[in-house]
């Protein structure tokens, strides 16, 4: 079984251009009103440790909604061990592009995908079989080290551009060439690149994109050499994965590299497939399978009763896409800057301490001031965890009932043994009986209680034996009575049955199998688009299908003359939709007539005693000309300043 992992963005086609902060520079001041101590320097470390750094929070932030914590896990790594032989070279037939072709898109693909999905990831890729020799220390011959483990950047991609296409072929024979095999060496250099890491590193893959099942030609000598540098790089948490590919009479696993590939790290993973890809596709699909690690938002324990607990792993199937934050940049050196927040007092200017800030609430016009452990032990309810309540039927779960993402659910026997047995048996029993469990679910500490519905998930994969849905429980956040409105529903006129039926015509004609991965954000893909084409120096970006626009033409011919019927159904036979209606005047009989305006007037005394306050100018126009005509005074213009002036000449004369 593997559970699979959302993507973000298409891993064809973007480029993430993050430049991490790493340097500080402006800092923010947020004013307290409480407290008038001064800081002493034997609690300087107390408000170093507080103030972090609100860049860090962020990014943590986006660590726990992705399910990713590098502080925590480490870094994942990848090494992509490619075979550079001259059978890998050969094109296939009606113009199939080569293996090596192939493996150069999947690794640009993989490439793409981590700039922008994970950026802290080390990557780097390994060239065997050649006749050229570039690793550290040259201690291996016929091994080829094109990128050092690093993380990937825009440099990395246009390398490996330029190793794609016929060009590419020839710069790869120009540069590395093709020469003798051996497996063990380039292994072993492969356990140096990791060797010289000083980072933690939480996840370590080796993938060895090859057409040949008897690399060695019969060697048994680098055969039992490569094996055992195999199992010497598994020992150390390595997992070697072997991507495969077709070549004339068949590619035979039993020969060698069943004996050097790892076997599944649990039943979610994909297993070692028998059959080679022949194509492009099913090679990527095959590499996203196995390199997207899977984090977990959260490890709980399920109680289903008193001693009797099942650990869980909580997992985000869907993340929603953004756009990258923008960075602020220092103008003079274009070097990120660092924001930092300081609490200072309004009136000393002190600095304040954590240990000097309370926090406080209003109730009843009295403000409650309670201390940080006070808040802390008020929002803590219980120990993070899901209690299991019972069971209902699945038709008690409505649609109106899931009020945010749904989270998924999987066994962690690693945490509790015995885990994944007990959560088959569960899942198993809640399918056959069609019902969902009902928890209580506490994800993070401090966090308030929520009722789950834990609803079971069935296993599927495709022909290719490759995954598409896993085995589960998705988790359904249930809504409390108080998150629940009641709506009143718009007063509108009600469709004839016939309009009913010629709808439902309509819609039955329009229906279509929904997937979310067939539709792409358009305005995030012209984003990433953008900027690989300034990272690659491209002339132009690529463009951007927006497969979210209707396609009327094909709407047009499937629906017909139904769209006119339902309109001469709907609408009367003298509506135009186009023409615009012509505003309707009521008359004097229905006692709608056009109404005169009021005549406005004002008396010669308060005309004087505007003018004696001063506020003669705050009279409209149309009172000081109807105030004009009542004197008999003439003006030369109709300007508010020069019917001011005449009244003015009047009244005080």
């Amino acid at each position: 079984m593997l559970l699979c992992h959302c993507r973000t963005v298409n891993n064809n086609t973007t480029v993430k251009l993050r430049r991490r902060v790493e340097h500080t520079f402006s800092s923010r001041l947020v004013w307290a009103t409480r407290g008038d101590h001064e800081p002493k320097a034997a609690l300087m470390a107390e408000w170093n440790a507080y103030y972090h750094n609100e860049d860090e929070e962020e990014e943590q932030e986006e660590g726990e909604q992705s399910g990713g914590d590098y502080k925590i896990t480490g870094r994942d790594s990848l090494v992509f061990l490619v075979d550079a032989s001259k059978e890998m070279f050969i094109k296939g037939e009606d113009g199939r592009p080569s293996n090596f072709d192939m493996t150069m898109e999947v690794v640009r693909s993989v490439y793409t995908s981590k700039i922008i999905s994970s950026h802290r990831d080390l990557v780097a890729l390994v060239f065997y079989g050649t006749e050229q020799s570039k690793n550290p220390r040259n201690s291996f011959k016929h091994v080829y080290v094109y990128h050092d483990l690093d993380e990937p950047g825009a440099k990395r991609v246009q390398d490996v551009d330029g190793l794609r296409g016929d060009k590419g072929a020839q710069l790869a024979a120009d540069t590395m060439g093709s020469g003798e095999t051996s497996l063990g060496d380039a292994l072993w250099c492969c356990a140096n690149l990791y060797s010289d890491i000083k980072l933690r590193l939480s996840h370590k893959r080796l993938m060895i994109f090859t057409c040949r099942d008897d690399p060695h030609g019969g060697d048994s000598t680098k055969d039992r050499q490569a094996r055992t540098k195999a199992n010497d790089l598994k020992e150390t948490g390595v997992v070697i994965d072997l991507m495969h590919m077709m070549k004339p009479g068949g590619f035979d696993v039993s020969l060698f590299f069943c004996d050097v590939v790892s076997p599944p790290e649990d039943e979610s993973e994909l297993g070692l497939q028998l059959e080679p890809c022949d194509k492009l596709e099913d090679l990527k699909k095959r590499v996203r399978a196995k390199e997207q690690k899977k984090r977990t938002m959260a490890r709980l324990n399920l109680c289903l009763g008193k001693g009797v607990n099942v650990a869980v792993g909580m997992y985000a199937t869907a993340v929603m896409t953004r756009k990258p934050l923008a960075i602020r940049l220092y103008r003079e050196t274009n070097e990120p800057v660092r924001s930092k927040t300081r609490t200072f007092h309004t009136q000393t200017g002190s600095l304040l301490l954590p240990s000097e800030i309370k926090k406080a609430q209003v109730y009843g016009k009295k403000q409650i001031v309670m201390e940080r452990d006070e808040v802390d032990t008020i929002k803590k309810f219980d120990d993070p965890g899901l209690l299991l309540m019972g069971f209902k039927p699945m038709e008690k779960l409505k649609l109106h009932h899931h009020i945010r993402p749904a989270v998924f659910l999987y066994p962690e026997e690693d945490e509790v043994k015995g885990s994944a047995c007990l959560f088959s048996a569960l899942l198993m029993k809640c399918r056959e009986k069609n019902v969902f469990a009902l928890c209580r679910c506490i994800s993070r500490r401090n966090y308030p209680p929520r009722f789950v519905a834990l609803v079971p998930q069935k296993e599927v994969v495709d022909q290719g034996k490759v995954q598409i849905t896993p085995p589960g429980f998705n988790a359904i956040f249930l809504p409390y009575a108080d998150d629940i409105r009641t709506v009143d529903a718009p007063q509108c006129p009600v469709a004839s049955q016939m309009q009913v039926d010629k709808m439902k015509e309509i819609v039955s004609k329009l229906r279509f199998k929904y997937r979310s991965d067939a539709f792409e954000n358009p305005v995030v893909q012209q984003h990433y688009r953008n900027l690989e084409a300034l990272a690659l120096d491209m002339m132009a970006p690529e463009d951007t299908e927006d497969l979210i626009m209707p396609k009327v033409e094909q709407i047009d011919q499937r629906l017909g003359p139904l769209v006119q019927e339902f309109k001469d159904l709907v609408y009367p036979d003298s509506y135009n939709p186009e023409s615009k209606p012509a505003a309707k005047r009521k008359t004097a009989d229905t006692g709608g007539g056009a109404e005169k305006k009021p005549k406005m007037e004002v008396s010669e005394d308060e005309l004087k005693a505007h003018m004696q306050n001063g506020t003669l100018g705050k009279l409209t126009v149309p009172i000081l000309k109807e105030a004009c005509k009542q004197f008999g005074i003439r003006t030369t213009g109709t300007k508010k300043q020069e019917l001011l002036d005449a009244l003015t000449a009047r009244l005080g004369s």
